[in-house]
């Protein structure tokens, strides 16, 4: 049975590898010396292999995703091995294979996600020509789909403060680089797990976006004339791809955000406004604790995104303030919130879906959201004027209940 383990250990030499043993998932060896420091729970003994006493330590199979969260909490990242072999058949050990990898960044479960924040993963690509530096960054929320690139050049010290500005902005949760990569030093504020420098490869890159798309050119997201951000792509997606031990039919979307879109905010300034986070660390009192009073999970996220990301253009804000107006005037909304709170993280549970690790209470909350629909588009109806063009009657054309 060690032989086995030490196989799979073998495969993710960086994690924490829980091994399926009957009613429990044991830890060995330094895996169970730093489990049981982390988790503190009991570290044991048994056996010996070349003379040394095998450590062990497990947690019961029915309670693994609170000690999952306690880990990828403080940056720890687990392979989850399974008995997959029938015991009543097996002359030796029964089959096990991992069937579950769980890291910072490419977090679906509901039980190891935060509510109201994002959790990214983001790769990061620097290339040198001269003195002259372009950063790719490629980042994605894996438990909504959203995939971003974005580019930006400059000497070496430009680009060190300007990648600071933007990891501060993105919040990732797990940072990809390659790993003889030496332009920039680890985050300090997100756990950096290194990889091949060939994983960055520009052509092959494009290539994987191109085919998780499924288009057969970039022109119409933008993307035309990146080069770094293709190689960041392509380290992000192969990454993505092996965690999860399928494909990622739910990314089939892709934004390029532009140098001068957004407001820009040094990792100074960006702290002491106190947007989401105190300058201690807290989540309360900031701006968005005070703002949010949004009745569904994809709301205050939304909230979240859209502090973080002040757009430039005057029209955007204006088209938000005057939805907000016609919300707030008279008694037309006075039922959306209602309506509101009864529907799911639709988000989230169709991600789960398309990753096919789905429980049946998410199929039963989507049904019942989705059941919602015909009364929230009527709800938002009566909060503007047929034939105007605004944002309200695009959410309203946007909300067509699902065929019966």
């Amino acid at each position: 049975m060690m032989q086995q383990y030490l196989r799979i250990k073998n495969d993710y030499p960086t994690m924490l590898v829980f091994y399926r043993m009957g009613d429990f998932y044991e830890l060995f060896f330094d895996d169970a010396e730093k489990a049981a420091r982390i988790l503190g729970i009991t570290l044991t003994a048994r056996g010996s292999m070349g003379g040394n006493p095998i450590k062990m330590a497990g947690v019961p199979f029915h309670s693994l995703d609170p000690y999952l969260a306690k880990l990828v909490k403080l940056g720890e990242s687990c392979a989850i091995c399974e008995q997959i072999g029938d015991p009543a058949l097996s002359k030796g050990p029964v089959e096990r294979k991992v069937v579950r990898v769980v890291t910072p960044g490419t977090l679906t479960d509901s039980d190891l996600l935060p509510e109201k924040a994002e959790r990214p993963l983001l790769a990061l690509y620097s290339v040198t020509n001269r003195k002259q530096v372009t950063t790719g960054l490629a980042w994605m929320s894996l438990a909504s789909g959203a995939l971003r690139l974005m580019e930006f050049s400059g000497d070496a010290r430009a680009n060190e403060i300007r990648l600071a500005q933007e990891l501060e902005r993105i919040a990732p949760a797990e940072i990809l680089r390659a790993d003889d990569g030496d332009l920039f030093e680890d985050s300090p504020v997100a756990h950096t797990q290194r990889v091949p420098e060939w994983h960055f490869d520009v052509v092959k890159g494009h290539k994987a976006l191109v085919d998780q798309l499924a288009v057969s050119t970039l022109t119409g997201f933008g993307a035309d004339g990146l080069g770094a951000a293709f190689g960041a792509a392509g380290a992000l997606l192969r990454y993505a791809h092996s965690t999860q031990g399928r494909g990622l039919q739910h990314v089939n979307s892709l934004t390029v955000e532009s140098e001068n879109e957004f407001i820009g905010l040094d990792a100074a300034t960006r702290r002491n406004l106190e947007l989401t986070e105190t300058i201690r660390g807290q989540e309360s009192p900031t701006l968005f604790s005070l703002l949010d009073g949004c009745r569904t999970a994809m709301g205050s996220r939304l909230l979240r995104h859209w502090l973080h990301h002040a757009r430039r253009d005057q029209s955007v804000a204006r088209s938000r303030h005057e939805a907000i107006e016609a919300l707030a005037q008279g008694d037309a909304a006075d039922g959306l919130s209602s309506i509101l709170a009864q529907v799911p993280d639709i988000e989230r549970i169709t991600t789960r879906i398309a990753l096919l690790s789905a429980r049946p209470r998410d199929l039963a909350s989507l049904r019942d959201g989705l059941k919602q629909l015909p009364a929230l588009r009527q709800g938002v109806a009566r909060c503007f004027i047929p034939g105007d063009s605004c944002l309200l009657r695009e959410i309203h054309d946007a909300l067509l209940p699902p065929a019966d």
